[in-house]
Formats: structure tokens, sequence, C-alpha cells
């Protein structure tokens, strides 16, 4: 079969066109046995190609070359060609396929969800045995609308829309038409439309008519045309969803915990109140300790597996024996009733219905081809997480240094203990079935959703445990001397420590970061949107050292440390010791330990100086001071306490620990008691050294390291790509992230303009996430609470409202800022469940206090928020209901 390829790129001079594609003869997909193609003016590029292989289709990308080296390529997505009928001769016009400026109406949220299409196929017989087909990238069509076109020949209607061809849609978003050649003169003039069910047209692709002219076809030849793009001006579309974390949901069948089968009716509600999204916190397996510990859902234990909490009982099956399906019955209408998530009652007695089940059905179940299926494509992860999680159990700790023969993983060894003749396997194999579970039963709701025109939107952690299965299995991607935290902001004065590992970003790119490709290909299972959690995590990550608690002294990392002259160069003399060394003057001792200053002074510290003191040895770090305090909750230990971690954190510069010779400014160091002790003159130049290092310094760097780490993850996936970048933000983000087209995250409240005070939100930008609160903030009533003079600027000024702003954040005041966000710019409006609720006084909790979710400030918060309404009576709520569908509509969101 002769395949020719053609193609029209202006290039200069030693530049050459090359094809790789998906079959030998293209080079398998390996650029280095590309095929060059040949030169036949004015811009015209063609390679005449036997191909031999027997294959039903082809993929294929064009890429330009300079001294053999590859410079430049299409955007992500491939051409392709199908080999239909009888053809023995296939002649490709293509057009070079550039990144669209609508990315996001390719990505699954709207391909597989928000647009989804029928395979609708329009054959056409082609009688000559010359076809022609064209191919047009259309991808903002409505379930309702159809792809036609029309032109200037009786074979395209001559321009009588009630005679233009539908195209087929079974390769959506891309659309195509067979046409039969022999009734085609060239030049052929033809537009396309977009029409409604009834072939009535909706409006036209903009700009002047398209022009055709080929040679002559022979018979069977087929000639393709492709990488067409629709040509609209049409008003931005935008929708509204919902976010709240599964484990927060109620409904009358739960057990005491959010799970799947909730979900499977926050879609129905969601559905019902003309909402397109639901966003939803991590849902992975963080089973550490069996302890509410364990509740935190950003601090994984495995990247692939899920939270067993999550598994619908009622969806799972009934128990055969009535006396053990009565117990589970009153332990359900028990942990339902709890206005809060009781996690270590609920886990524990989900996970033993589970295993009842599992002794019930477990067999039947593991023996289906569907189970198999699942475990084939899965035992990569499945088997290292099982075994993982039974060790844990065995050693009674989720730290895998204290395994004995298993500190460091073995495949053969896990191989070995997850044998059918094992011991372990009866609790291994009970593993299996869970994330079994588990995963049909979030299939089917993602499949759900997607049937009802709902994007289910997930959440990828920027970081895993240091006690993860993947830190035991492939150590080399980790730092395990750092801890991964963020500087301090509006969320917490000093910064946060998450205390998981850094990234080994260099080893991580070795394999074209297949680590983060596979995270990616396994949200696709559920998800066809998805938000990056500290998306700045991919410009550079805040490493705290082991020693610290808080996260004041970290540092950026990647980063330009300075030398000891750079550092003087701005006026500053570096004496190394007096400016790296914790230390405290005495004077400022009251401020920190009031009248226990001098009980301080005598049991944890040392005198440096006249007027100095050091901490002395066995208190000398953050984890030294917390470890002797442990357990002491009396206001004098906390007092001591606190002020022993202020003191360590008593530097102005810190020691970089890659090149110990450079030194990175303290953030927030002019908040410092050192800053406080410096000349006016020191203070003066350590400003604009603080200044330069942390705003200006980095800029292109970071900028680099983002692109050649997002541009391939962005690239792996056809998943809306959302991105969490709030906090310190570099002046490149905005940049990188407009150009990959990954969506922001917009919140009135924590503007990204310095001189505002809360966002312009009819200027937001079109792509993004507007929301009046996170996960990590409170709710618009407790917000409305916290800082009286700020709501009542808000109150006159943003609102618009004269008067004193009232004490409570009223359901009319809630209804008119959920509007503006509504009305906003952003594709995606998308509000906290409590935020919905806020709006309605028959609905709306009454104990406001009780609807936070996260306290980011205490690093042991317990995540419990949970409904206090079922769903099946938010469904039927249609007061708060109509109100929000008369809210969506009036803002002209679909």
């Amino acid at each position: 079969m002769k395949v020719t390829f053609n193609i029209n790129f202006h290039t200069v001079w030693g530049q050459k066109l090359c094809v790789v594609g998906s079959i030998p003869e293209l080079g398998s997909w390996e650029p280095a046995l590309a095929k060059e193609m040949s030169y036949k003016g004015e811009g015209n590029w063609q390679l005449e190609l036997e191909v031999t292989t027997p294959v039903k289709d082809i993929e294929y990308r064009y890429f330009l070359s300079l001294s053999d080296k590859q410079i430049f390529e299409e955007w992500e997505k491939n051409h392709q060609v199908f080999f239909i009928g009888s053809a023995d001769q296939y002649t490709l016009y293509d057009y070079w396929q550039v990144r669209p400026a609508n990315l996001a109406f390719y990505s699954s949220a709207f391909t597989k969800s928000l647009f989804a299409h029928p395979c609708n196929t329009h054959e056409r017989v082609v009688k000559s045995g010359k076809r022609l087909t064209i191919k047009i990238s259309v991808p903002r069509v409505e379930k309702d609308q159809r792809v036609a076109i029309t032109g200037n020949q009786e074979c395209l209607g001559n321009w009588h829309p009630d005679k233009a061809l539908i195209l087929s849609c079974d390769t959506f978003p891309v659309w195509h038409i067979d046409l039969d050649a022999n009734e085609i003169t060239y030049p052929l003039e033809y537009k396309f439309l977009i029409c409604d069910d009834h072939q009535q047209p909706l409006y036209w692709e903009e700009d002047e008519n398209r022009i055709l002219n080929l040679p002559p076809q022979q018979v069977g030849e087929t000639a393709i045309i492709s990488g067409l793009y629709f040509r609209d001006n049409l008003p931005l579309w935008r929708c509204a969803g919902s976010v709240i974390p599964v484990f927060s949901l109620r409904s009358e069948q739960s057990f005491g915990v959010g799970d799947l089968g909730d979900l499977h009716l926050l879609v129905d509600w969601v559905k019902k109140t003309h909402q397109r999204i639901i966003q939803v916190l991590p849902m992975n397996d963080t089973t550490m300790s069996h302890t509410c510990m364990d509740s935190y859902p950003y601090s994984a234990i495995s990247i692939y597996a899920l939270h067993p909490m999550y598994i619908s009982l009622p969806h799972l099956g009934k128990l055969a024996d009535q006396e053990k399906a009565a117990f589970f019955a009153r332990k359900q209408a028990e942990l339902n009733a709890l206005e809060t998530v009781d996690y270590e009652q609920a886990v524990k007695y989900k996970i033993e219905y589970c295993r009842e089940f599992f002794k019930q059905e477990g067999q039947a179940v593991m023996s289906t081809p569907e189970y198999k299926e699942f475990f084939a494509q899965s035992s990569s992860w499945l088997m290292p997480y099982a075994a993982y999680s039974y060790l844990r159990d065995k050693y009674c700790t989720s730290d895998f240094t204290q395994w004995k023969e298993n500190s460091v993983y073995d495949k053969s060894s896990i191989r070995e203990l997850c044998s059918e003749t094992n011991k372990a396997y009866p609790e291994i194999s009970f593993l299996y079935f869970l994330q079994y579970i588990l995963h049909t039963q979030f299939k089917a709701v993602s499949d759900y959703a997607r049937k009802n025109g709902i994007v289910l939107k997930g959440d990828l952690p920027i970081g895993v445990s240091r006690t993860s299965v993947e830190a035991w299995m492939e150590p080399k991607y980790f730092n395990m001397n750092g801890q991964a935290g963020a500087p301090p902001d509006d969320f917490s004065v000093n910064g946060q420590n998450w205390m998981f590992p850094t990234y080994n970003w260099d080893t991580m790119e070795k394999d074209n970061f297949s680590w983060w490709k596979k995270r990616f290909h396994k949200l696709e299972d559920y998800f066809d949107c998805f938000r990056i959690d500290h998306i700045l995590g991919f410009f550079r990550i805040w490493e705290v050292p082991l020693d610290y608690v808080q996260g004041l002294c970290g540092h950026f990392n990647p980063a330009l440390p300075l030398t000891p002259s750079e550092i003087e160069q701005y006026g500053l003399n570096f004496n190394e010791a007096r400016l790296t060394t914790p230390h405290i003057n005495r004077e400022f001792l009251p401020e920190l330990f009031g009248d226990l200053a001098e009980e301080v002074i005598g049991s944890f510290l040392a005198q440096s100086s006249s007027h100095h003191f050091v901490l002395k040895p066995f208190c000398d770090t953050q984890r030294k001071v917390d470890a002797l305090f442990a357990g002491k909750t009396d206001e004098a230990s906390q007092r001591i306490k606190n002020g022993l971690f202020a003191i360590a954190n008593e530097v102005l510069f810190l020691r970089d620990p890659r090149e110990p010779d450079k030194f990175h400014p303290r953030i927030s160091a002019s908040q410092s008691f050192l800053y406080r002790e410096l000349s006016a003159a020191d203070q003066y130049a350590f400003d604009q050294l603080y200044w330069n290092f942390f705003y200006h310094r980095h800029n292109d760097f970071w900028k680099a390291q983002a692109f050649n780490r997002l541009t391939p993850l962005v690239g792996c996936t056809d998943m809306l790509v959302c991105g969490e970048d709030l906090g310190m933000i570099p002046e490149s983000v905005p940049d990188v992230m407009n150009k990959l087209q990954i969506f922001s995250l917009e919140i009135e409240r924590m503007p990204k303009t310095p001189q505002r005070e809360f966002s312009d939100m009819f200027n937001l930008p079109y792509h993004s996430v507007c929301t009046t609160s996170t996960h990590d903030m409170s709710p618009l009533r407790s917000w409305w609470k916290e800082d009286r003079a700020k709501i009542q600027r808000y109150y006159n000024n943003v609102l618009g409202r004269a008067g004193d702003a009232p004490e409570e954040c009223t359901a009319d005041i809630a209804t008119q800022i959920v509007a503006s966000h509504l009305e906003s710019r952003s594709m995606l409006t998308i509000i906290p469940l409590q935020d919905w609720f806020a709006m309605d006084d028959s609905v709306k909790r009454k104990d406001y206090e009780a609807e936070r979710i996260n306290v980011p400030s205490v690093p042991n918060h317990y995540w419990r928020y949970r409904m206090h309404i079922p769903l099946e009576r938010l469904i039927q709520a249609d007061s708060l209901n109509n109100k929000i569908i008369e809210l969506i509509q009036k803002s002209g969101r679909k």
C-alpha cells in the first residue's frame, strides 16, 4: 500500500521536516528512525511511503530537525489515518497542528462528559472509487448539535444550509466526511457550520470561504485533508460545580463516613441543580497508624491504592449471616447519627464488614474474568501495596526501616510473600479484593457521572508520605534528608511542614518523568479533570531540614543560593557565626516567655556572650524540643515550647545542604529578633538582598524548571489540568500556566495583585477556577466573623451595601457573594458545599464553626467534617435547589 504525506510548512536553510509514527516504516515513534520528507518548493513537503506492515490505521506526527536534532514538533495530538475499503493508495494533505487556544475543550472533561457525542457515522457510497475525506477538529459542539459542511457545488448543497452534509463524530472531537471526488470540480469553495438536531443552522465558522484545489485522483485512491480547526468567535463557555471531600458526604445508606455510594447521589443533586462539575479531595489510602491521625487525605501511603473507607457497603452486597448483618446495621445507625466522622470507628467496622463479605463471596469474586483482568493490569502497584500493608500491620509501624529483612524493598521477596502458598496470602488476597471493589465502584460512579454530563475533578497531592509504598519501593526518586512544606502565608505565619520527602527531579527526568505520568494515568481511570495541589512545587519546593518542626527555616529547592561575597556586595558584613547560628538577646526573652524567662535561662539556655544565649545541646533543635514537651499540654509548657521553637528560628541565613559554602536568606527574616538588632544600614542592605533573592533572582531559573517538568506531564494526559497556585507566587508562574493552559485558582479574599485587598471578580482569567474558599480556609459564614474591619470594607466597597455590616453572613449576603463568583469570567466556578448551604436559612447548619474542614496551622488537625443533612434530603430541598438553578441560569453558565 502506498501512502503519500503532504504538508505545507515554511522552513529556513538547513532545516528538514520529518515524519515519525506508529509503524516500523515511520520509526515506531523513535525520532532517530523517522523518515525525512522531500522539499517540493513553495513550502510544500512530501514523503512517499510503501507500507508493508498489515495495519488498520497509522498514527503519526511531523517535526522539524536541524543537524539531525529535533528542534520543533507539532502539538501532542497525533494525526491518524484509518485504512478502509479496498483503497490501495492514500494521499494525505495535512495542516501543521499547533496547540489550540481553546485547549480545554479537547480535554476528556468535554469529549467524554460535557460534550460527549454518540459514535454516529454518516457513511456515503463512493461509486467512483475516488474517495475524498475531510477531517476537522470541532470540540465545542453541544450534545444536541452537529457539524455540517456546504459549498459551491451540488454535492455540498450549493450553499443551502438545509442541504448541507452532516459529518460523522465517531472520532470526536475530530469530525469527518467522505465525498466522491468524481462529483467535485476544483477549486472547491466550502465552509463548516454548526446545526441543531433538526439541521437548523446555529452558527457558521468565521472568516473567508475555504478553498481546496487538489490534483486529479486515481481509482482506488483516497485523499485525506486533516489538521483543520473550526474558526469560531463564540461567547465564553462557563459552568458551575461543587467541591466537597468524599468523606464529608452523608446519606441514609452510608456508614458514618462519605463513600462512593454517596458520590453517586451527589451526581444526582449536581445534575438536578444544573451544575456540571464535582471536585473532591484525594481519595488514596492514608493508613499508617490505624488512628485518627490517618484522616489527613494529603499524606497517602500509595499513589494508586484507594482508601478502603470509600467502599459503599450497600453496593458491595448483603451478609448472609443474619446475626452479623444485624450487628453491622446497629453500628451503621450509631455512626451515621454522629455529627462528625468518627474516623477510627467508621474505618474499623467498614473493614470488618468487608472481611465478613470476603469470607462469604471473596473466592467467587476473585474467580471472575473481571477481577483477573484488574489484577493483571494493576499487579505492578497492587502487589507492593498489599505487601506493604501486611508488613505495616505485622511490625505495627509504617516506618519500613524497622521491618528487619524487609526494610529494603526486594521484588523477588515480595513476590514470594504474595504467593498463594505463603501464610500471608489470606490477608494479601483480602487487600487485593478491597482494591478491586473500590475500583469497580469508583469506575461505576465515574461512568454514571459521564453519562449524566457531570465532570469528576480529582486532586493530585504534591507529596507522598516518607513511609509510603513508593518511598519504600522506589527510593531513588526521593530525598529523605529534606521535608516538603510551604513558606509563610495567610494559612500559617510559621510556614508549613508537611514532612513529605522532597523529589530527586534529576533522577525523575532521566526516565522522562515516568513516575508522574503513571500517577496521571491512574487518575484517568476515574476523573476527567484534576487539580495539581501546590503546583508551585513543580517550579520549586520549600524544603525544610529534618531538625525542624516548623517551616520557617526552610529554603527553596532548586535555588541559586548566595556566596558570602555576593552577600557582602549588598553592603552587609557577612559574619557567618553571628548570622547563621540561632541565638537570642536577653532583652527579648520576656517577649517570648513572660515571667517564665528566668526559669528558661536556667534550664534551657547557655550564655554565648554578655547579652546573648543559645539553646543547650539537649534542646538545640526543634525536633529535640518537640520530643521534650511531648504530651505536655499545660499553658506554661506550651509557652516554653513555642519560645524555644522561636529561638531555633533565630537566624538570618541558612546554609545550603548541597553547597555548604552558599547561603539562603531566611524567609520573613525582618520579623525576627536578630533583624531588630541590625543597624539601620544593615537592615537596608539585608532588605535589598532579600527582595532580589525572593522576587527577582530565580524568575527565569524557576520558569525553565517548570516548563521542563510540566510540559511532558500535561502533554501525556487528556484530563483538564488545573493548578492550585496560592501562596508566595513567583513571577514566572502565570506565564508558564498560561502557555500550558493550566487553569489557575482564583479566590476573592486572596488577590494575586499586591495592591488589592480583594480580587477583581470581573477581570479574572478565563482559564481559571473561581471559588469562595478552599478546604484550608474558613467557609463564608466563619470568614465573616474573623476580621470585622475587613468585613466592613468588603461589605461597603465590594458588595456595595451601605451602613454597618451585620454580625452574621446572612443568606442574602451569601447569595450575593456566590452570585458574583458565578458572574465572573472564570470558565469554572466551583463552590464549597457549605457555601451553597449558606444561601438558605432552611438548609444551612446552625453551628457555622462546625463547617471548617482543615486548619493548616494545626499540624495534627483531625479531618472529620461531615454534611449535616443527608443527600436524599438535599435532593428534595427545593428552596435551595431552585435558588442555585436561578443563579446559574442568570449568570449565563451552562
